[in-house]
């Protein structure tokens, strides 16, 4: 007999009416019963005793063939308690381990995030929205020393390894001695070493770094292996791809990257993006990047952050609002 009477009771008491068909009988009886059962961890072999006992109890001569049929019932069911209780653990385990990563998640929200900095050269906006709890996208955009430095980076993979190896190269751009004044081919020659001492191997790290100078209006920039941004030439009415070649982080100890510059004139755009953005499935295809070029020709009237908030919700759309992979974009009009 289960030892939790008033469990029995209760069990007994909502059988007998059941099959007494008594007008005091409720579903939503049985199905908060069936919650708390569930919420007091019975197993199904003991819920089974539990009728097997009630039956006994309500009924003054139950039919022997069922009360065996439940004994039988009940040995039957011992096997599938020990799946069942595996079940619960593997369950408790489970939300333990979603309560342990959304405390991450903010952890790393809360080191990665910073304002836009403000800048009466240029209009700045940024988006970035992981594909899961945790992002592998990396994006840092200060004012150093007047100039305008822009980082863009994408860990290839995701979830927890890919937003721990995020994070370490947060710091290591924090404490780079090249970063004040540093010229972005020696950024990302410094990041690589940092990256290939410290990543395992089956990890790699593109990279975009990018440095606008207001006094000469030149925009100089390095890639490590990063999908090409977009620069928009006011006075041509053109877009053309930001190609800039090598390797990705990592790969290499002694790798050394090309440095490439252009003059920037007023009315001019810069666009940068992580491949989330370019690898956005429409109609089973991945779509091309002058749709995105589309997309930001559509609203490129607009100020910086709502460029990047449109396009962005744009392309969401086309995967019934979910992505697949992380998703950072950015907009820089000067």
């Amino acid at each position: 007999m289960i030892e939790d009477e008033p469990r029995l009771t209760a069990y007994r008491d909502l059988l007998a009416r059941y099959v007494a068909q008594d007008s005091t009988f409720s579903v939503e009886e049985i199905e908060r019963l069936s919650e708390f059962l569930h919420e007091q961890d019975v197993s199904p072999d003991e819920l089974v005793g539990m009728h097997h006992d009630a039956l006994e109890q309500t009924f003054a001569n139950p039919d022997r063939a069922t009360l065996q049929s439940l004994n039988f019932l009940m040995k039957m069911m011992s096997g599938y308690s020990n799946e069942y209780r595996e079940h619960q653990a593997l369950k408790n385990r489970q939300k333990q381990l979603d309560t342990e990563i959304d405390v991450a998640a903010e952890v790393q929200k809360a080191l990665i995030e910073s304002d836009l900095p403000s800048c009466a050269f240029a209009d700045i906006g940024a988006v970035s929205v992981p594909a899961k709890k945790m992002s592998g996208d990396y994006y840092r955009i200060v004012n150093d020393d007047g100039r305008l430095a822009v980082t863009i980076a994408d860990i290839v993979g995701k979830g927890i390894p890919a937003a721990m190896c995020m994070s370490m190269i947060k710091y290591a751009m924090d404490s780079l001695p090249e970063n004040k004044s540093g010229a972005p081919s020696a950024i990302l020659s410094s990041l690589n070493r940092v990256v290939e001492r410290n990543v395992d191997p089956s990890m790699f790290i593109t990279m975009f770094y990018g440095v606008y100078d207001p006094v000469t209006h030149i925009f100089s920039n390095a890639s490590a292996g990063h999908e090409p941004g977009f620069y928009y030439s006011a006075k041509e009415n053109h877009f053309i791809d930001l190609q800039a070649r090598g390797l990705s982080l990592g790969l290499s100890p002694n790798t050394q990257y090309s440095e490439y510059s252009r003059k920037i004139d007023p009315g001019d755009m810069i666009f940068l993006l992580t491949d989330g953005v370019t690898e956005i499935r429409k109609d089973h295809d991945f779509i091309e990047r002058k749709q995105v070029v589309e997309l930001i020709r559509g609203s490129m009237h607009l100020p910086a952050a709502r460029i990047v908030r449109h396009v962005m919700y744009e392309l969401k759309k086309m995967q019934q609002f979910s992505f697949a992979d992380d998703f950072t974009f950015i907009a820089m009009k000067f």
